[in-house]
């Protein structure tokens, strides 16, 4: 078997497929994409693009390395995403190839169905309570939304207060038997975590994720030894030596994203060091459906997982959601909160191809906001 033609298409709301054909009539699909940085990742796919036609789609491993390290100079989030896209491609053609899925060729599976949560509350959450309550209608046993807004470097105390009334807020809609996962997002300064983490203790979050930006990795021991409640953090991680020092702080849960962290092939890699430091795995996946796929086929043969983000209902959506790229939406329905395990063959995802290639002729140059603080100066967003 030899790959014959590889294509990608951007896709609204901010998302970019990759298509892998091979001459045995095999096509596997992923999905390679930085949020707001689409174009550049689709140069990069097409780049690897000239070594994967014409080689043997099955030796996924022997091609993760030569695209992560055959070009020199390695890493970071472009050339990351682009691999992530292809590995999932690849590792959907041998699933195919096979007639099974993906979590069978990792070792088989571990649970029979995956909890995931909703998000609630936006970029800039104010009132929470009636979504919390909705989701949990829904059936969710968990969400998640940001804990603030933008903040000030040392935030007021009114600041702080707000950030903590919000958690008891959604701690008081969902009770003592539901939980919630509250995002800081990078917004928060290393001070401003270490006011706010203490008090933050009485509402039991499941976690507060990204308490500080990648760059304030040296803050983390303190933060940990300091906070009563579980971190997470990962999201802007790209690969398993960048999880070195959080797992050695103590970060109780790791967050790499299937497509921006190598793939399938690096995230059960992640997914197995953390293993070893007593950490959970809670895959980031704000994304399309072939991403939130290839992360089912990993939880399912994960003995660590914890809990999967999906993008269903999310706030970034405009103009399309994850079911409108799906020919078959049943592996995504969710049952009290989780999604099931099928027996269908690669990443478990029927893509709805037609759709996708109109999506493409609309194209779509999403970007993430840029924030100011009241002085004009540049907020987190």
């Amino acid at each position: 078997m030899k790959i014959t033609r590889i294509e990608t298409f951007l896709a609204p709301p901010r998302w970019m497929f990759v298509r892998v054909e091979t001459d045995a009539g095999v096509t596997g699909w992923g999905e390679p994409v930085v949020e707001g940085r689409a174009e550049p990742v689709r140069a990069a796919v097409e780049v690897l693009a000239e070594y994967l036609t014409g080689r043997d789609p099955m030796r996924i491993e022997d091609h993760w390395q030569v695209m992560t390290k055959g070009g020199f100079y390695r890493g970071g989030p472009i050339l990351s995403s682009a691999v992530a896209g292809l590995d999932q491609a690849l590792w959907d053609i041998k699933g195919k190839h096979y007639g099974v899925p993906v979590y069978q060729l990792l070792g088989g599976p571990v649970r029979d169905r995956v909890r995931a949560y909703a998000w609630v509350g936006g970029d800039e959450p104010s009132e929470i309570r009636d979504a919390v309550v909705a989701q949990t209608e829904a059936g969710f046993t968990a969400v998640k939304m940001n804990g603030c807004g933008r903040m000030a470097p040392v935030a007021t105390r009114a600041e702080i207060h707000a950030v903590v009334r919000r958690a008891e807020t959604a701690r008081d809609a969902l009770g003592d038997d539901r939980d919630f996962g509250l995002d800081f997002h990078g917004r928060v300064s290393p001070a401003n975590a270490r006011r706010l983490l203490p008090p933050l203790a009485d509402s039991a979050p499941l976690f507060v994720e990204e308490p500080v930006l990648p760059e304030h990795m040296d803050a983390l021991p303190g933060l940990v030894s300091a906070s009563p409640v579980p971190l997470a953090l990962g999201e802007r991680l790209y690969e398993r030596g960048a999880f070195m020092a959080p797992l050695r702080a103590g970060v109780a849960v790791l967050q790499p994203d299937v497509s921006h962290a190598g793939g399938v092939s690096e995230l059960r890699r992640i997914a197995a060091l953390a293993e070893v430091y007593g950490a959970q795995l809670a895959p980031h996946c704000p994304l399309g459906p072939v991403a939130l796929a290839a992360c089912l086929q990993i939880a399912f043969t994960t003995p660590n997982f914890l809990i999967q983000e999906q993008s269903i209902g999310i706030h970034y959506h405009h103009g399309a959601e994850l079911l409108d790229y799906v020919a078959d939406p049943e592996p995504f329905r969710f049952t009290a909160g989780h999604l099931s395990r099928t027996d269908l063959p690669g990443l478990g995802v029927e893509v709805d191809e037609v759709a996708v290639r109109a999506a493409d002729r609309r194209g779509h140059a999403w970007r993430n906001p840029v924030w100011r603080h009241a002085d004009g100066a540049f907020a987190e967003w």
